[in-house]
């Protein structure tokens, strides 16, 4: 079992996280081995997919010593907890809430907290969060709109996230965010249909390619 530490750190080693967010979920095995082989290893699965709780224990038990799994759009601490049970090693929630932060902390796990203004920033990360999720980054300013938190509050770890895509990716590395959670840009749901896996990968690699010649 991996530390807190440890989890946090390969995180921040990475800089990518890839969401995964479909209409259920039985293609998350296919498409965490299509990450897996474009070179991304941390995936959060969404919890508004149908059945993704089940399938997180399959990713899990299957993926788990290569890769690190977590559980988005968490929303309450309870889920947060069922989701840690089921093998997610991190969470991910698009809201503030303390409560979930403390329950993240209860159990070793770390949490990407969400916050959209600086004031929702600074309390999440003073709550405890280990990161703090921009979101919907896109839609509020985009790169500038980190650029200009950083300024006066640099100590925060921001993961933008909403609108980040293989093209912005690692401009909103350059201006001081620590990751970036990537979602329909990289894991397409047309391409998830079509069973299109290597157009995954492809994707994958190229944003793999692109972060780490920034880093």
């Amino acid at each position: 079992m991996r530390s807190h530490f440890e989890i946090l750190k390969k995180i921040l080693d990475e800089k990518i996280i890839a969401i995964v967010r479909l209409e259920n979920a039985e293609y998350f095995l296919e498409v965490a081995q299509a990450l897996k082989a474009g070179g991304i290893s941390v995936v959060e699965f969404t919890l508004t997919t149908s059945g993704a709780l089940d399938m997180l224990k399959e990713v899990s038990v299957r993926f788990g010593d290569e890769m690190l799994i977590g559980a988005g759009t968490v929303l309450d601490p309870e889920t947060a907890r069922a989701a840690i049970l089921a093998g997610a090693e991190f969470i991910v929630t698009p809201t503030f809430n303390p409560a979930t932060i403390e329950m993240c902390r209860r159990y070793g796990k770390p949490i990407v907290a969400g916050a959209m203004t600086p004031t929702e920033m600074l309390n999440a990360w003073q709550a405890g969060a280990d990161l703090v999720k921009v979101f919907p980054v896109g839609n509020i300013g985009g790169v500038d709109y980190i650029k200009s938190v950083l300024a006066p509050l640099p100590q925060l770890r921001l993961v933008p996230t909403g609108g980040v895509n293989m093209e912005n990716a690692v401009q909103y590395l350059n201006v001081g965010a620590v990751a970036v959670a990537v979602g329909g840009g990289l894991v397409d749901k047309n391409s998830v249909k079509r069973g299109d896996w290597n157009l995954i990968t492809a994707e994958a690699q190229r944003l793999v390619k692109a972060v780490m010649s920034s880093t």
